[in-house]
């Protein structure tokens, strides 16, 4: 008998949660396509609201902004491209080849998420929010070739002497936000870059020259 009265509460209960994640989905679904159309600036959030089909106070129950929506889509393909580069970074297998995967990874990535990352790439410099998320997430990136280019100093003795005198975090930052660039013009359609393969060669022959030869 009691199980019979809870059930239809929790279905209720159910639907409704449902409802709010359908509803946060909308209103970032609206905004990735709008992005494919026009620059973050010139986007409002009322044109957001619109393409969404949502309500002003459900845009602002989920989202301070359009920069807190942004802020989302951005630290989803973030995660997407830590799980890209993690083979690499835990040494799975020979750095040549993860490398060369990962590198291949983050371009298909920013292929399927160009107007998502077009979109901080550009407004990160004028916005003090965006410039704080997208030094942040970048900052990850280099954290985690750091933590790989220390652990190819501890056991591979070839790749303790070429880096001995190397700054670390600096040489890690500067192969991170390289990556960021080429990509970055990838999504653009900036010729070499816009070619996948020229994309990859060129960043794996960088990255496995700065290294590993």
């Amino acid at each position: 008998m009691m199980s019979g009265t809870l059930h239809p509460v929790a279905t209720r209960r159910e639907r409704a949660i449902s409802g709010q994640i359908d509803l946060r989905e909308r209103i970032l679904d609206a905004l990735r396509a709008l992005l494919g159309e026009r620059t973050f600036d010139a986007l409002s959030v009322a044109e957001i609201i619109s393409a969404a089909g949502v309500s002003r106070a459900s845009f602002y129950f989920y989202f301070t902004g359009k920069q807190a929506a942004l802020a989302e889509l951005v630290r989803r393909a973030v995660g997407a491209g830590h799980e890209a580069a993690e083979p690499w970074v835990q040494a799975a297998a020979g750095p040549h080849e993860t490398l060369r995967a990962g590198i291949d990874a983050g371009a298909a990535l920013w292929s399927s998420n160009a107007a998502v990352l077009r979109a901080i790439v550009e407004s990160w410099p004028s916005d003090p929010l965006l410039r704080e998320l997208w030094l942040a997430q970048m900052q990850t990136f280099t954290d985690a070739t750091i933590t790989r280019i220390e652990a190819d100093r501890r056991t591979d003795p070839a790749v303790a002497a070429r880096l001995a005198n190397v700054d670390v975090p600096a040489l890690a930052a500067t192969l991170t936000w390289t990556g960021e660039r080429l990509y970055y013009l990838a999504a653009c359609g900036v010729p070499p870059f816009d070619d996948r393969a020229v994309l990859v060669d060129t960043l794996t022959h960088l990255w496995v020259s700065a290294l590993y030869h």
